[in-house]
């Protein structure tokens, strides 16, 4: 006769095993995903798993995959939410028709920062070498069209990023123009590696099509050089990238296919400065 308590396991281990039937389901379609776009690019990347050129650096048609488990794994606990509870206000999601003109000084230095609920990340921005890109962010910070956007994106397999700049949360959003492409000779990409600490564009896939997101490196990440490197990210807000990265990311949205950061990423508000 089978006891209430055993009965109560039985049907804890098949909620588990259901959960993780699903979650492998839902890998392996955005693992196939992947190999189409990758293939159309003529894209290879380590490990198999082109998670930024299939999409995770993409601002539409985006999918993406999580780490693997085993069926038999032990679930594990989420971890602790490392970050603070966003600030007052919301998004404001206007758009416009065309690129700001350039406005800034090309020959000065300016810096960017983000006020997030995990903390500041002071970012040098490389003016010269990407003045359109540079000026399209002081304009959109003037507006405050970062202020109360979410950071939607964390990749933590091959592709290793933070993506943020997005309105609508979702991945398809921007300021309704775009920019063009800018310093993808850069001197820091070597052997298409994009090193810990640049902060790039995102872009849909096609030349000259970046808006408004934008993504941060808190690894070394293998990728095609197609997306603006427009600055780096200082030492104190790198820590607050690997405070991030080391809550882990969600499973993948079956709708979007973006895997969300369990920290809650808030960028309370962003400025750009004439340094």
């Amino acid at each position: 006769m089978v006891t209430q308590e055993q009965r109560k396991r039985q049907l804890a281990r098949e909620k588990f095993l259901r959960q993780q039937q699903r979650r492998t389901a839902a890998r392996r379609k955005a693992r196939m995903r992947n190999s189409v776009i990758a293939s159309v690019l003529g894209v290879v990347l380590v490990g198999s798993l082109a998670l930024y050129t299939s999409g995770v650096l993409k601002e539409d048609d985006k999918a993406s995959a999580s780490s693997d488990t085993t069926p038999s794994a032990a679930p594990t606990s989420k971890a602790p939410d490392p970050c603070e509870k966003p600030a007052a206000g919301k998004v404001k999601k206007a758009t416009w028709k065309k690129e700001p003109a350039v406005t800034i000084d090309k020959s000065a230095p300016y810096t960017m920062k983000l006020a997030t609920t995990c903390g500041e990340i002071d970012l040098e921005l490389k003016t010269s070498a990407a003045p359109h890109t540079v000026n399209s962010f002081a304009f959109l910070a003037g507006k405050g069209f970062f202020d109360h956007t979410k950071c939607h994106r964390l990749t933590t397999q091959d592709i290793y990023v933070l993506q943020c700049g997005d309105p609508t949360g979702t991945g398809s959003g921007g300021p309704g123009y775009t920019i063009p492409d800018e310093n993808l000779k850069d001197k820091s990409l070597k052997n298409n590696i994009y090193p810990a600490g640049t902060v790039a564009m995102a872009n849909t896939g096609q030349p000259h099509s970046g808006g408004s997101q934008f993504f941060l490196v808190y690894q070394d990440s293998q990728l095609p050089p197609s997306y603006t490197p427009f600055g780096t990210v200082s030492a104190s807000g790198m820590k607050v990238l690997k405070k991030i990265a080391a809550a882990g990311a969600q499973p993948a949205d079956p709708t979007t296919q973006n895997t969300a950061p369990n920290a809650t990423v808030v960028i309370n508000k962003a400025t750009v400065t004439k340094s």
